[in-house]
């Protein structure tokens, strides 16, 4: 890919693996160093001189004249091959990297002698390699050959299909040829890793990843388009290093383009593939030694490898790869946020005079003005956090589409941490629709909030470990969270020790942390064994929470009258007492009455109330300054 698309590229498959649960790194020569985890400068100055002379393509053999021109302060660049990479992870005590596509056999190989050294450092460095295949114009049946020869176990994912599978052609799922072995999925293959190292064999692994369906060319035109390429290529007279560009050149010719696509869709399918295959052999090294295993990069005064952008735990090369995750210490947070992290979209009705309606008709298309945001009641909890300074841990869930991709990058470029988002592949990325009339008041809206449904087992194996790690003070909560799920994380901040807060999000979903059985006392005890500390409801979803509280017979506990004649006060409240601290427009509503009533359950109620600011209704000890002190009034 030329300049700016390879920066363009390279910056995609480094979000892809931030989407699927690990830090990339991207791996090649800059100034006559070889680095393995490009920050993004790097990366755009690496991609912003390919194709000048002092940028060359760069192997095995090729690293020591490249590093050692370095140390001479001569400063040259290079993208690492296949075996390159291979070399450079190794040293930095990597397990696994995704790439396009892997060298080998060239037709014709038994006179010319062309093997790709990517086959050579495979059967000697103890990498696990994830491709779509070798290119469809080589000997692909005297490459699986040589691969057998140099002691290489070699896999094909399934992919969704049953029984015996051809090892890929690249742009072509189908070769022809059977793969040695099929690879059920990710876990089947950090397995292979995790037993070739424990044997130890001192060769790698390869497992091809078939490009996508949806963008695989036809075998037979594949066929086709090769055989006239390379009989173009010998018309032409290229030979050696000329003549694999020559053939690329020629196959995006005649495919009209369709090449490039199918490469760009089968890197990508590679990167997100190696990073779950990555992501499962962690919990597999953890299982068996009870952590990670972590070699230490080799450097020296001048460093002619450099790992200084990346940690030892966690990464993934978006190029020719990386891999080793761990989960890693979480820092100190102050604030766990659990919640919704969505993309809003707002439109704008923005009729073509201003004599027109201001509302948009139904049952037909409207002229509007549509922006795109990233939204969620948790996360814009955990922003409005952050704007105070304090520290903040988002956890949320995801889905496998493009708007999980926009969603996480907007989160980093708002300096959130993603370390908590998971990803669920089988679902949809929650998303907010509003359409607003043109003077930008809500007309409708239309929520799928879907994804925050049946989260138990993200909740006790992802979610619940981070936050005994990070420690926080408080833990916020949304109510888009299921009933169940809602009730799960109560109980984990209650068995923590952990300050609650309940943010209802809307009249409907309110209800949902009432929506436990009244004889279940494990989340719903009164003060001083409350759960939740504090809650931040509309005057709407107050009335609602205290409707559910009712309906399930939560005020006819005895806890709860002892509590509330403690208060001095009857189960409706004292409308004059209540009237002279608020106003008779609140009290009439039964506002500070339903406050009191679930005051017993949650200490601290701040209920909003518009233009006319917050009522804060409060249980304060006997004695308790703040009852008396002018300060406090």
């Amino acid at each position: 890919f030329p300049y700016p698309q390879n920066t363009a590229l390279a910056s995609h498959l480094e979000s892809v693996v931030r989407l699927n649960g690990a830090i990339p790194a991207t791996i090649g020569v800059l100034n006559g160093v070889a680095r393995v985890g490009l920050s993004p400068e790097e990366i755009i100055e690496l991609t912003a001189s390919a194709g000048k002379p002092d940028t060359r393509k760069v192997s095995r053999r090729d690293l020591a004249y490249m590093c050692g021109l370095g140390l001479m302060q001569r400063k040259l660049n290079g993208g690492t091959t296949v075996a390159g990479t291979m070399v450079l992870a190794h040293l930095a005590g990597i397990k696994v990297f995704a790439t396009g596509g892997l060298g080998g056999v060239h037709r014709g190989a038994e006179n010319s002698m062309d093997i790709s050294a990517d086959l050579t450092e495979l059967g000697r460095t103890p990498v696990a390699v994830i491709s779509s295949g070798c290119k469809s114009f080589l000997d692909i049946p005297q490459t699986l050959e040589y691969l057998e020869t140099q002691g290489v176990g070699v896999g094909t994912f399934a992919d969704g299909r049953e029984g015996k599978v051809d090892f890929p052609a690249f742009w072509t799922r189908d070769s022809g040829v059977p793969s040695p072995t099929v690879i059920e999925d990710e876990r089947t293959a950090a397995a292979m890793i995790a037993a070739q190292v424990s044997l130890p064999l001192s060769s790698g692994l390869f497992f091809a990843n078939p490009v996508p369906s949806q963008h695989s060319i036809p075998k037979t035109r594949m066929d086709a388009i090769i055989a006239r390429a390379i009989l173009d290529a010998e018309k032409a007279g290229s030979t050696g290093s000329d003549n694999t560009p020559f053939i690329l050149a020629r196959i995006r010719e005649l495919t009209g383009g369709q090449s490039v696509t199918a490469n760009r869709a089968l890197i990508e399918a590679n990167v997100a593939r190696g990073t779950r295959v990555a992501l499962e052999l962690s919990k597999l090294e953890e299982v068996i030694v009870g952590q990670p295993d972590g070699s230490r990069p080799i450097t020296g005064n001048r460093p002619v490898l450099r790992t200084d952008n990346v940690t030892d735990s966690q990464i993934l090369n978006a190029r020719g790869g990386v891999s080793k995750i761990a989960g890693g210490k979480e820092q100190r947070t102050d604030v766990f946020v659990a919640g919704s992290l969505a993309i809003d979209l707002s439109c704008d009705f923005s009729p073509e005079t201003k004599a027109s309606t201001i509302s948009p008709q139904l049952q037909t298309s409207n002229p509007a003005q549509i922006s795109q945001n990233i939204g969620g009641v948790g996360q814009n909890i955990a922003t409005a956090i952050q704007y105070m300074d304090t520290m903040v841990l988002f956890c949320s869930a995801i889905g496998s589409d493009s708007a999980a991709l926009v969603a996480k990058e907007q989160l980093t470029a708002k300096g959130l941490s993603t370390s908590a988002i998971v990803q669920k592949p089988s679902a949809r990325t929650a998303q907010y629709v509003a359409v607003n009339d043109a003077d930008k008041n809500l007309v409708l809206a239309m929520a799928d909030m879907g994804i925050m449904e049946g989260c138990a087992l993200e909740i006790e194996s992802v979610w619940r470990p981070q936050l005994n790690r990070c420690k926080p003070k408080w833990l916020v909560l949304d109510a888009n969270w299921d009933s169940g799920s809602l009730q799960q994380w109560i109980k984990i901040g209650k068995d923590t020790g952990i300050k609650i807060a309940f943010e209802p999000v809307s009249v409907a979903k309110s209800k949902r942390l009432f929506a436990t059985p009244p004889n279940d006392s494990s989340v719903l005890d009164v003060l001083p064994d409350h759960a939740v500390s504090l809650a931040t409801p509309n005057s709407q979803e107050l009335a609602s929470m205290h409707a559910a509280a009712r309906e399930t017979e939560l005020f006819e506990r005895e806890d709860w009258w002892q509590f509330i004649d403690a208060m001095g006060l009857s189960s409706s409240g004292s409308r004059e007492r209540l009237m002279s601290i608020t106003n008779s427009t609140l009290v009439d509503k039964g506002t500070p009455q339903q406050s009191l009533q679930l005051l017993p359950f949650i200490p601290t109620i701040l209920t909003k109330l518009g233009d006319r600011g917050v009522l804060m209704t409060q249980s304060l000890r006997p004695g308790d300054d703040r009852l008396t002190s002018p300060a406090h009034a």
